[in-house]
């Protein structure tokens, strides 16, 4: 163990039980997630959750599932300088605007993707407490039973009530949180309504307090359950706490969240053992150095803020968010984050290098590019894209100098600086910066006039990427950079990529122009989309160039029939004037 991390050992004893119990099929989910690295187990803690499908929705057992596999995936992911609660929150606003567009995916199919959410996350001393819906954790402590979470349901009458909160229902997650002090002994359980609604506190109590491991008590709750006729599902967590630790971490983890600015470095000097090879960049906003790692030599790459912002709490806030994005998503064509071996005394983080070149020095040097290494490109530079939006991500700043090109000819997305995460939003100020985020000449100008066009907002930029790598030029021209109000953009026309590169067939062209159209109305909708008919001809395209010979033929048809009309006039009154 490091010996500058305060001790933590915790003795644990827990088993999880999920079973359909009195149904035919089970819309419960229930999991956790002890980590047996060293470093996760200080600053992140230990994570049991528990998860309901709503049964009247048609995808609660999906519903289940995701919230607490992502929850339990992604929890440990988030960065060491977040509290607890505010990890857990920014994360479980994710997986609510998820299951909420999942459910309005499809106007004429609506199904809800509903589910209950109960989690206990115990660090240090403390089990901090999540809750939605009306599952249900308790606390056993010198054999008396307390319900730790309160049911959100709504009574209509004695024997009709219906379900108030859960995960899913709303775009706006309403979500309880408590924390509360252990002891050695005590007993956590956490529930589906499968136990409660069917066992009163007096028995629940009666089995726990019998001196046995957590799997006799969940089967003991479970065959209980099963006897006093549940019809429902039934999901149980046990938690026996043997031991606790006796330093309070928290008190440690806090201090993380003051991390000073590291100094600008210089090769040589060393940060938390990392050792400073070079400079790679630096702008007003951040640095960026190639480090080497101590323990295995291995060459990594050190992001650290600009000491111009060492007193902007947004600014840090959104710093230490690019961390956790990056490590939430786990995908060939985004850079990979690393997890720091050993506690941080200044703020930075992590990344893999990546031999290669930006996608910008590679369209100054060879654009436009052959057709082949193009898609390949455009293939990489999506697949990134659709990773993150798998995660409720929006890039929002994709450019050719936040994509590197690796040795071997693939594409990576590198920065994370202007994402927008869908459901944050509504429960944490949006950073509010002296310029807009994004470039002008790649980003979506609705993003810079302070609007959010999701998803159809990285379409726009990897069609203006396409097109440059196509022609070697932008869609809209160099004006596009002087653009700052509406009116400025009413006046820019779209450049016909055929114009440029007269090699380009005229259905790529006609798909380029809908990327990279202003109005959502007319842009794609989907990457998707944009891919498929950047890779093959639209039909729709084809059509309209078929009308336009078609209507081409038919006037040329009436120009030669009117031009024979003119001469055969001409030659009668020519014959006329002779006869006379």
């Amino acid at each position: 163990m490091n010996e500058s991390l305060p001790k933590l050992e915790h003795e644990l004893q827990v088993h999880v039980l999920c079973r359909a119990g009195g149904k035919e099929s089970n819309e419960d989910f229930a999991d956790s997630f002890i980590p047996d690295d060293e470093h996760i187990a200080h600053y992140k803690g230990y994570v049991f959750a528990v998860a309901d499908g709503v049964s009247s929705a048609e995808a609660g057992q999906q519903a289940s599932e995701t919230a607490v596999t992502h929850f339990i995936h992604e929890y440990p992911k988030t960065p060491d300088t977040w509290s607890v609660s505010h990890a857990a929150e920014q994360l479980l606003s994710t997986i609510n605007s998820k299951l909420y567009r999942h459910s309005h995916a499809f106007s004429n199919e609506l199904k809800g993707h509903l589910c209950t959410f109960s989690s206990l996350i115990l660090k240090s001393r403390t089990a901090h407490l999540f809750h939605v819906g009306d599952s249900r954790i308790y606390r056993l402590r010198d054999q008396s039973l307390e319900q730790l979470t309160q049911d959100h349901k709504a009574q209509l009458s004695r024997e009709r009530a219906f379900l108030a909160r859960a995960l899913g229902m709303d775009n706006r997650l309403q979500l309880d949180y408590r924390s509360v002090s252990c002891r050695e002994k005590d007993i956590f359980l956490l529930c589906s309504d499968g136990i409660h609604d069917f066992l009163s506190e007096e028995e629940i109590t009666t089995i726990l307090c019998t001196e046995q491991p957590p799997e006799s008590h969940t089967e003991s709750l479970y065959a209980a359950a099963m006897q006093r006729g549940c019809d429902d599902n039934i999901s149980v967590i046990v938690l026996q706490i043997q031991s606790l630790p006796a330093e309070n971490i928290d008190d440690y983890s806090e201090r993380l969240t003051q991390l000073p600015f590291p100094p600008p470095l210089t090769p040589g000097q060393k940060i938390d053992g990392y050792e400073v090879l070079k400079q790679l960049f630096m702008s007003s906003r951040s640095h960026l150095y190639l480090v080497k790692e101590p323990e295995s030599n291995q060459n990594l790459v050190m992001k650290t803020p600009s000491p111009n912002y060492s007193d902007d709490p947004l600014y840090i806030e959104r710093f230490i968010r690019e961390e956790w994005i990056g490590l939430r998503i786990e995908n060939e064509s985004v850079v990979k984050m690393i997890r720091p071996r050993r506690p941080k005394t200044f703020l930075y983080y992590l990344m893999e290098f990546i031999e290669g070149e930006s996608l910008e020095a590679l369209i100054e040097q060879s654009a436009p590019l052959k057709p082949g290494r193009v898609l390949k490109l455009i293939d990489d530079i999506y697949m990134g894209l659709e990773a993150l939006h798998s995660h409720e991500t929006i890039h929002q700043d994709l450019k050719p100098g936040n994509i590197i090109v690796t040795q071997d000819g693939r594409a990576k997305i590198i920065d994370f600086g202007s994402v927008y995460v869908a459901g944050l939003a509504e429960i944490y100020s949006p950073v509010k910066d002296d310029h807009p985020l994004g470039t002008a000449e790649y980003s979506d100008p609705l993003y810079l006039m302070g609007k959010n066009s999701g998803i159809q907002g990285d379409v726009y930029a990897l069609a203006t990427i396409a097109y440059e790598l196509f022609t070697g030029k932008l869609p809209y021209g160099e004006a596009i950079a002087e653009c700052r109000v509406p009116r400025d953009y009413e006046r820019l026309r779209y450049i016909s990529a055929r114009e440029v590169n007269p090699k380009i067939p005229l259905w790529l062209d006609r798909a380029l122009e809908k990327g990279v159209k202003f109005d959502l109305q007319e842009r794609y909708t989907t990457l998707a989309a944009l891919l498929r008919d950047i890779r093959k001809p639209n039909p729709e395209f084809l059509k309209d160039e078929v009308k336009k010979e078609t209507q081409k033929s038919s006037l040329l048809f009436w120009q030669l029939l009117s031009g024979f009309w003119f001469v055969t006039l001409l030659l009668v009154i020519y014959l006329f004037v002779l006869s006379r």
